[in-house]
C-alpha cells in the first residue's frame, strides 16, 4: 500500500504542476488500460496501450484551454487510489466552444510492479 500511495502522490503532484504528460510517461504501465464513465464522438469508452492514452491527452489539452485545474487525494485503498479532479475550462471545438465550464470527476487507478495499469474516470454530464 505504501508504494500505492507514493505513486498517487506523485500523480496528483504532477497534475498540479500541469504536467499529465510526463505523469503518464513516468507512472503508467505500456500496457494501460483507460476507462471511461462514457464513449464520446473522439474516443472510445475504453482505450488500451500508452499510446492511446497519450493521444487521449493531447486531444484534451488541443482542445481545451484550462483556466484552473486542481487535484486531490490520493485516497489509497490496497493496490487502489482514487483522485477527485476538478477543472475549469472552455472547449475549443464542439457544441460547448466557447462556453467556460466547471468539471468535476473522480479517477480510481490501479497500481501493480510500481506502476499505474488502469484508470477508470467517473463523472456526470449535463
Amino acid at each position: 500500500m505504501a508504494e500505492t500511495y507514493e505513486i498517487g502522490k506523485q500523480l496528483v503532484e504532477l497534475c498540479k504542476q500541469g504536467k499529465a504528460p510526463e505523469a503518464i510517461e513516468k507512472l503508467y504501465a505500456p500496457n494501460i488500460i483507460s476507462i471511461e464513465a462514457m464513449a464520446s464522438p473522439n474516443f472510445s469508452q475504453r482505450l488500451e496501450g500508452i499510446a492511446a492514452v497519450k493521444g487521449k491527452n493531447e486531444w484534451w489539452e488541443k482542445n481545451h484551454e484550462v483556466h484552473r485545474a486542481d487535484a486531490k487525494g490520493p485516497f489509497p485503498h490496497g493496490d487502489r487510489f482514487i483522485v477527485f479532479f476538478n477543472f475549469e475550462v472552455t472547449p475549443k471545438a464542439g457544441p460547448m466552444a466557447g462556453k467556460r465550464m466547471n468539471l468535476e470527476e473522480g479517477a480510481l487507478y490501479s497500481v501493480k510492479n510500481g506502476k499505474i495499469t488502469q484508470e477508470e474516470f467517473f463523472y456526470q454530464m449535463g
